[in-house]
């Protein structure tokens, strides 16, 4: 059974930064795509970020430049630094692992920014 499990959500104020980081345990293929999905009240779940296993990278246009995904392939642990946070990036941030057609999902970590 797989488990992903968030950490690092909170408060901020616009200008600030938080890092996310996301722990999956349980049986994982070495070859796997991790990522971060983004979901604000009254809208539907979006793409923010992904990495796979060997390290490539998508981001959202809303956050290229201001947002850095990695990842630790020997902890199975992937990260999202934050930088220059707007209140438009508050949401409930939900982590993503895939392994083939197989998507496993974190409980969501909440996000706000606000002054």
């Amino acid at each position: 059974q797989v488990q992903l499990v968030e950490s690092g959500g909170g408060l901020v104020q616009p200008g600030g930064s938080l890092r996310l980081s996301c722990a999956a345990s349980g049986i994982i293929r070495s070859i796997n795509t991790m990522g971060w999905y983004r979901q604000a009240p009254g809208k539907q779940r979006e793409l923010v970020a992904t990495i796979t296993s060997g390290r490539s990278t998508n981001y959202a246009d809303s956050v290229k430049g201001r947002f850095t995904i990695s990842r630790d392939n020997a902890k199975n642990t992937v990260y999202l630094q934050m930088n220059s946070l707007q209140p438009e990036d508050t949401a409930v941030y939900y982590c993503n692992l895939r392994v083939l057609m197989t998507n496993y999902w974190g409980q969501g970590t909440q996000v706000t920014v606000s002054s």
